[in-house]
């Protein structure tokens, strides 16, 4: 059989991530099936990160946008291949196509609530979401999504049987790891202009990513503490942390705070190693992929207490509102202040980890496509 895998966007150079999972999920599919043909289509950009062999085809599928790519130029390309069924990775899919398929439902907070903040991407994001996903959810043979909390989520916003949502976690590359090469790991530091000691914080645009309140904790946090050390923020570039600060009015922070922009994902894990505390008091996420990233560099995790973050982090974490900025600050002040809770994080959160890999990931979702094309090929006779 001949399946197919829409990774549209995992030759851009910045990958997040549904670009993460749609590429490490293709990784470990393809060490695991040798049985059926795989056809990967992509967009064309500059970081060629997966190549053409054996039982692997990546096509190349040009498109303007995002929309034409997914619903006028792949349902011409998936005819062209043969594809027997099809797999869309991160969240859409083209509302037209020749064969069955199968959609991988990260989240539907599109569908909640519209964020008129973030980016001119995001919000255009977000409006074709909500036009798109009503419109394949009941087509799709499964839905795929990543934790039992976005599970229910589905089932009560889109009416879709239960028996049709599966979970199948995300997880994590083995280079997230605790790492002993001091000189690699200098050269991280060195990069990137690391202090010896900081805070860790993935900041970005998107309001649930909670930067203004992570903020306002770390001012509480700085104003309480005799040494505090640094908040280093990926993801984020000055302007919108001096608009931040202008907002809590705490320019002076600026001079804690250190900005590494966009950080390569081969990069991250020893920037999590060389972090005191990893950060992620996220408003709503659907799993949260760096909580166990962290966990897996030996990085103690401070998390939130809302949606699937407690499923993900179970008792390896210090669970927080995240709408309390002095819940976050307490928690920092916690961790920081005692060795022994420091250390129980640390080894609980490396445990944690070994619960999840892509191969498993894999191994699941291999079987979701045998049930679909066993039942297809059933329908046929």
């Amino acid at each position: 059989m001949i399946i197919g895998i829409e990774a549209q966007r995992i030759f851009r150079p910045k990958k997040h991530g549904m670009d993460i999972y749609a590429l490490e999920l293709i990784r470990a599919i393809h060490k695991i099936d040798k049985e059926n043909q795989y056809v990967v289509f992509v967009k064309p950009d500059t970081d060629i990160c997966l190549k053409s062999s054996d039982n692997l085809k990546v096509v190349e599928v040009e498109g303007k946008t995002y929309v034409d790519w997914e619903q006028v130029s792949l349902p011409k390309a998936i005819e062209q291949e043969k594809i027997d069924l099809m797999h869309f990775t991160s969240n859409t899919a083209s509302v037209k196509i020749s064969c069955p398929f199968v959609l991988t439902l990260h989240d539907i907070i599109y569908l909640e609530k519209f964020l008129s903040q973030g980016s001119l991407y995001q919000i255009a994001g977000h409006f074709y979401r909500r036009w798109n996903v009503p419109k394949i959810a009941p087509k799709a043979k499964f839905i795929f999504t990543v934790s039992e909390f976005e599970k229910i989520q589905i089932q009560k916003a889109l009416g879709v049987n239960f028996d049709r949502i599966q979970v199948v976690y995300n997880a994590y590359n083995q280079q997230f790891r605790v790492i002993d090469e001091q000189q690699e790991l200098d050269k991280v530091r060195v990069k990137y202009s690391l202090p010896q000691e900081f805070i860790f914080f993935l900041g970005n645009q998107a309001p649930k990513k909670n930067m203004k309140r992570v903020l306002e904790a770390y001012a509480q946090y700085v104003d309480s503490t005799e040494n505090p050390i640094k908040l280093v923020v990926a993801e984020s570039s000055q302007t919108d942390l001096m608009n931040l600060l202008n907002e809590i009015n705490r320019k002076d922070l600026s001079s804690n705070i250190i900005l590494t922009g966009y950080v390569k994902h081969a990069e991250l894990p020893f920037i999590y190693n060389l972090a005191k505390l990893f950060l992620y008091p996220s408003l709503r996420e659907s799993f949260g992929i760096p909580i166990i990233e962290a966990m897996a560099c030996g990085t103690p995790v401070i998390t939130s207490n809302t949606s699937a973050m407690p499923e993900v982090a179970d008792d390896a974490a210090v669970l927080i509102n995240p709408m309390d900025t002095s819940s976050i600050t307490q928690a920092i002040r916690k961790v920081l202040g005692s060795d022994s809770l420091y250390n129980d994080l640390k080894n609980k959160g490396l445990n944690r980890a070994k619960a999840f890999s892509w191969e498993s990931t894999a191994e699941k979702t291999i079987n979701f496509y045998r049930a679909v094309l066993n039942s297809e090929s059933i329908k046929s006779l």
